[in-house]
């Protein structure tokens, strides 16, 4: 059983609510049928009733037994206005303007994941990161142990022995452009709780470099090194090293020679990569020589579930999400 057929198999048992907040978008509704045929979550779609059926029936399909809401006629749009409120009034925010964001299904949908009355939310096939983001960011925030989210991708290399049987973990891929130290660390230990929770795998973190333990002296080199030491008071549980060169983080004799006395070299499973331009070229990359699966980009560190998609995405990438999504929500 591959990984994402096993995450699938969870998200079922788990029979999590998941928004989906943007219902003009036809797949969107595909996946939203699909997602409930496969019965691997229960979804929630955000707009009103007739268009959602009207837009379906001209798509050949029906939705009438998948839950929609319409911001403005849910019986609690009135109690989230005062919520919304409170949570942004030191920043500004006026009852009018919560009102009138609550109307955004990004907004409210975020809201319904905040209030406990879904467990998570996918969106971004017509909506760009940051206004997927923003929303999350503002009212659900992150976990009580981080100060930012990042992106990951789960890697599947066919036919590699590197790695946790050819899977992986690679962060930050989508979100910190140039995370400083403390950043880094967080994103380190984000990795390793998205390989064990949805990876299956224990965790066996690499923080790269273009240095191997001292081999380069550079400031950036200093950023990474300073990175590991915070990560290891984040969680004392977790294997975690660097700086490493990418040869010294994977293969087992290059790692042996270059940090012998490290508890990660040779072995890395997760990777951490210095900034978001190389963690970006390194996942496709991978993807595109070693005709690896990448599946991502997954967020981390929210204290609630929301994963943002590539407006280029398919059906099959928002149903992945939403099982994703949904496990992620067990945690």
């Amino acid at each position: 059983m591959d990984l994402l057929t096993q995450i699938k198999e969870r998200a079922k048992t788990a029979k999590k609510r998941i928004i989906l907040p943007e219902s003009q978008d036809e797949r969107t509704l595909r996946a939203a049928r699909a997602v409930t045929d496969q019965k691997i979550a229960e979804v929630i779609l955000i707009g009103e009733r007739a268009a959602i059926d009207e837009k379906a029936k001209t798509l050949g399909m029906a939705l009438s037994d998948i839950p929609t809401i319409a911001p403005l006629q849910d019986p609690s749009f009135e109690k989230y206005v005062e919520t919304l409120y409170n949570l942004r009034k030191e920043k500004g925010l006026s009852k009018e303007q919560a009102y009138e964001l609550l109307k955004n299904p990004l907004y409210f949908g975020t809201m319904k994941v905040y209030a406990d009355e879904a467990d998570g939310m996918v969106a971004g096939a017509i909506n760009t990161t940051g206004d997927v983001l923003r929303p999350a960011l503002q009212i659900i925030k992150t976990h009580p142990l981080f100060k930012s989210v990042s992106g990951a991708f789960l890697m599947m290399v066919p036919h590699c022995a590197f790695g946790h049987n050819g899977l992986f973990v690679f962060a930050d891929c989508a979100v910190n452009i140039n995370p400083d130290a403390r950043t880094l660390a967080e994103i380190g230990i984000q990795a390793a709780y998205t390989a064990r929770n949805l990876g299956g795998f224990e965790p066996v973190v690499g923080f790269l470099s273009f240095s191997t333990k001292g081999s380069a002296k550079h400031e950036l080199v200093d950023k990474v090194v300073e990175a590991v030491a915070i990560a290891k008071t984040l969680d004392l549980t977790l294997q975690i090293d660097g700086e490493l060169q990418l040869d010294a983080a994977l293969v087992p004799v290059v790692g042996k020679q270059k940090a012998p006395n490290s508890p990660v070299a040779g072995k890395a499973n997760v990777l951490v990569f210095p900034d978001l331009q190389s963690g970006n070229i390194g996942y496709k990359l991978v993807e595109r020589l070693a005709n690896a699966v990448a599946v991502g980009p997954i967020l981390q560190g929210m204290a609630k579930p929301v994963n943002d998609l590539s407006r280029g995405c398919n059906v099959d990438d928002i149903v992945n999400m939403v099982a994703i999504t949904a496990v992620q929500a067990i945690q």
